[in-house]
């Protein structure tokens, strides 16, 4: 779980960063023990619907949200807010 933790974590900070409004970044990280995880990553950026990835296209970047989908038990966003969370489970 960690290893995947610390995957998703980079990447929706770098997201943060990289399009956020320049503002704090919020990591909240919750643990009901070894068997489940929950991880926020908060900015003040203007928000986003998320959109479902083309798995056919090759382009780098825009893999993010893909592997956030693809390695969580479950995902969101806040309805028009950055506040993107996660839950991991092993």
């Amino acid at each position: 779980m960690v290893p995947d933790a610390k995957l998703l974590v980079s990447e929706l900070i770098t997201n943060s960063v990289k399009y956020g409004s320049g503002g704090p970044v919020t990591l909240e990280v919750v643990s009901d023990g070894s068997e489940h995880m929950r991880v926020e990553v908060i900015d003040d950026g203007e928000g986003f619907v998320p959109v479902a990835r083309d798995r056919d296209r090759t382009e780098v970047g825009g893999w993010g949200l893909h592997m956030v989908e693809s390695l969580s038990e479950r995902w969101g966003v806040h309805e028009g807010s950055t506040h993107v969370w996660f839950e991991l489970a092993r």
